[in-house]
């Protein structure tokens, strides 16, 4: 018995060092390891050719960035095209099989703002946030005329369609959209397939009880929702256009302005888009 007891005295001293240089390294390499970061993108601005680059290109930072283990959307945006609209979605998408993403509604996430906010993991926004908006509009095309002074190959070729087949593609798009909000939303969604498609505008505390969204609060609600899904402590939360070290965002409106000069709530350009349009302007 007393030799069993010489030994483990004999060992005791081997094994405090042992467990020093244990609790030494654990430290360093917690001080040497980078520290996490939960990255910030902002949409800020309607969804056009250069706003959607900028927030695709700051997407793709996030998901080549080992340091970026979670990324906030901001989003403070009436929509905008559908095909810039969807190439951000996609992108967006395609960030979620790897990281976490939360939408943070700050003023509006109508139409193509809301098509994004759908494709992320979580959703908070504020009580009085307008969110939804759910839908498509578009510009008819002209019926088919002649004009002397032009030739061309065909009745549409001036036009591109039919009114008809614009409107079946109208359509096909709105239900592109609303697969969207259900592959995103799922079982928590507490609207009929008819209200959805309304194109109803809810506020913020609306649209939680409707299952638009999932919590209401600010960013510091934001940032934890990110660092819970990413499993992360001791995060910093940054600026992905700084940390991509994108030029300044420098905006250019999208929209047509009335004869006085003033900015209205319609696009410069005949399309399709998934775009909010206030009351005031109607």
């Amino acid at each position: 018995m007393r030799d069993f007891l010489n030994r483990l005295w004999e060992l005791k001293i081997p094994l405090l060092i042992l467990l020093i240089a244990l609790l030494v390294g654990i430290g360093l390499s917690y001080l040497i390891a980078p520290q996490p970061v939960v990255g910030v993108i902002t949409l800020d601005d309607a969804i056009y050719g250069y706003s959607a680059q900028y927030l695709i290109n700051q997407i793709i930072y996030a998901e080549q960035n080992p340091r970026v283990k979670a990324v906030i959307l901001e989003i403070n945006s009436p929509g905008g095209t559908v095909v810039d609209t969807e190439a951000v979605y996609l992108e967006l998408m395609e960030l979620r099989l790897q990281k976490p993403v939360i939408a943070m509604i700050n003023g509006m996430a109508a139409s193509g703002g809301y098509y994004l906010a759908s494709g992320a993991d979580y959703i908070i926004a504020k009580p009085s946030s307008e969110v939804g908006n759910i839908g498509v509009i578009g510009y008819l095309p002209y019926e088919p005329q002649v004009f002397e002074e032009i030739y061309s190959t065909g009745p549409y070729k001036l036009w591109g369609s039919p009114r008809d087949t614009f409107v079946r593609e109208i359509e096909m798009l709105k239900q592109g959209f609303f697969e969207a909000v259900k592959l995103g939303r799922g079982e928590v969604l507490n609207l009929s397939d008819s209200e959805i498609l309304r194109g109803q505008l809810y506020m913020g505390s609306e649209a939680l009880h409707n299952g638009l969204i999932d919590e209401l609060g600010g960013n510091t609600v934001a940032y934890w929702a990110a660092s819970e899904l990413a499993h992360i402590r001791n995060f910093s939360v940054e600026d992905l256009s700084v940390m991509a070290g994108l030029p300044e965002y420098d905006p250019y409106s999208i929209f047509a302005q009335s004869t006085d000069g003033y900015s209205t709530a319609y696009p410069k350009e005949a399309g399709i888009y998934l775009l909010y349009i206030p009351p005031t302007e109607r």
